[in-house]
This record gives C-alpha cells, sequence and structure tokens, in this order.
C-alpha cells in the first residue's frame, strides 16, 4: 500500500518589507523594544491571499515535477481570505489551471498542521496527488496604529506537495484540538505536542526538528521548554516575517529543508496553536524522494 509524503515545497512572502524602524516612524515604538518582547525585526505585508498562494504553489509543483492538471485536491489554508466567497482556494485553483476539488481550511494558526493531517487522510483513501498551502494576509486586518499589535504580524504563503508514492507512513502521529476556554498557549502547545509523540510512540529525544507557529519567541521559548526541547532544535523565520499564522509553519519548515537541516529519516515535529484557541500537532517521518 503507497502512502502519502511531501515531494515538494517552496514560499512566497510579499515584495513590501516592513522593518521595525520602519514601524517606529508609524507608531510609539522601537527596534529593541519590539525585538524584546517578540524577537520580531521584520515583516511583509501587503499581500493577497490568492496571489501568496498561487506563487508558492506554482514552485511546489515545479520542484516536485507535477503538472497542475494532475492535482486531485487542493487545500488551502488560511484565516484571511480574500473574500467570503467563493473559497480563495478555488480562485488559486483557476490561476494554476487545475479542475480538482478546492476547499479552504480555517483553523487560524494550526491551520497549516490541520491541512496537512487532512491531506494524510485523504491520501491514505486513494488520493494520489494534494497541493497543500497555509497562507494569510494579516496586515489587511491589523489596526497600525495599535502598537501593542500591529509589531507582530505578516503576510506569507508556504505550499507542499503530498504525493501518494510512499512504502511506508510518513505521518505518524497528531493531535488536532479546538477549544473556546481560555487557557495558555504554551500549555496548549505541550499538550497537543505530547499527544501527537503518544500516538507516534515516540519520545521527544527522537525528534530531530520541532517546527512551532511563529507567534512571537516567549511563546515559543516557553512552550518548548514545557516540551523540553532546546531553542536550538527549533526551525526559525520569526525575526524576519513575523507573525504569518497559517503560513508560518511551512515557512519555517521550507527554511528549515532548504539549509539542509532535515535528513532522510529524520522525525520532525510541527506544533501550531492560536486563535483562542485551537491546537495541532503531527509527528511525521522525512522521507523524500530518491531517499
Amino acid at each position: 500500500m503507497a502512502h502519502g509524503r511531501i515531494t515538494g515545497w517552496a514560499t512566497h512572502l510579499p515584495e513590501r518589507r516592513l522593518t521595525n524602524h520602519d514601524l517606529a516612524e508609524m507608531v510609539e515604538t522601537t527596534d529593541e523594544w519590539i525585538r524584546e518582547r517578540s524577537g520580531i525585526g521584520a515583516r511583509h505585508v501587503d499581500g493577497k491571499v490568492t496571489e501568496m498562494s498561487t506563487a508558492a504553489g506554482r514552485d511546489a509543483l515545479a520542484m516536485a515535477g507535477v503538472d497542475p492538471a494532475d492535482v486531485d485536491l487542493l487545500l488551502l489554508a488560511t484565516c484571511t481570505s480574500d473574500q467570503q466567497f467563493p473559497a480563495s482556494a478555488s480562485v488559486v485553483q483557476d490561476n494554476l489551471g487545475m479542475s480538482c476539488g478546492a476547499i479552504d481550511m480555517n483553523a487560524a494558526c494550526s491551520g497549516f498542521v490541520y491541512g496537512l493531517v487532512t491531506a494524510m487522510q485523504f491520501s491514505a483513501g486513494g488520493v494520489d496527488r494534494i497541493l497543500l498551502i497555509g497562507s494569510d494576509a494579516l496586515s489587511g486586518i491589523t489596526d497600525w496604529t495599535d502598537r501593542g499589535t500591529c509589531v507582530l504580524f505578516g503576510d506569507g504563503a508556504g505550499a507542499v506537495v503530498i504525493e501518494r508514492s510512499a512504502d511506508t507512513p510518513t505521518l505518524l502521529g497528531w493531535d488536532l484540538m479546538s477549544d473556546c476556554l481560555l487557557y495558555t498557549s504554551d500549555a496548549a502547545v505541550e499538550k497537543a505536542g505530547r499527544n501527537a509523540l503518544e500516538r507516534a510512540d515516540v519520545n521527544i529525544d527522537d525528534i530531530a526538528l520541532v517546527v512551532p507557529h511563529q507567534a512571537n519567541i516567549r511563546i515559543i521559548d516557553a512552550a518548548l521548554k514545557r516540551l523540553d526541547i532546546p531553542l536550538e532544535k527549533a526551525a526559525m523565520v520569526l525575526e524576519r516575517t513575523g507573525n504569518t499564522s497559517a503560513a508560518s509553519i511551512p515557512l519555517a519548515l521550507v527554511d528549515a529543508l532548504n539549509n539542509d537541516r532535515v535528513a532522510p529519516g529524520d522525525l520532525v515535529l510541527m506544533v501550531g496553536f492560536g486563535a483562542g484557541m485551537s491546537s495541532a500537532a503531527a509527528v511525521i517521518r522525512w522521507d523524500p524522494p530518491g531517499a
């Protein structure tokens, strides 16, 4: 029986880059203040979900060597769709010349992991090729006069191609949760991460790389400490992208892959959380084509 695995990946960031120094000219803040509280130095803005998703999706398909016409399903994780309807996924599908099913998924900052788990279930059910995209344009809904929040957010997109071509399962364990009761983000990360590890029947020492949602450095640091994971083991792009919601995990994952931080057979833990409160975690075994 064939199993799903990631065969191509790519990201896209809008051209306009807004640094902390730029923000200091817009609101009462400083580069030092922002970095100390968030770990963020810059972010990209003025993006549009369908445009960013199309660019990232096209490049991911090209890397995988997959013709858009051969894709069977498009999943787009976003909480900032360009419009209420049609779904942004349908616009991206048309942009890429596809004729497959297309679905928007909204789990905010947990969205990409929700999408990954969903895609792997479709793959197990016989769907051959899936394009999964995490994309958000938070700059369009940010109050740029609020110095406490405007420093945090940015726009971006990350895409992966999942093909049913692996000999053994690559999704080893996962956990999805939504709870309207308010509690701390780092506790949600710990619970989701440990549940996924338990389902995968592995322990934290087996994990080669953790890819957390890029919220802010304080939350990430606290969450990793609860999981007994050193910060050095985390994939991080926060400093140059800010919080990009559903795009943050694929942006960090692709950065790690492109910098050879993951080897065939490595176990990767992805953890997303946010939106008051969803959380999601997945453990995958890295099994690229040709490994």
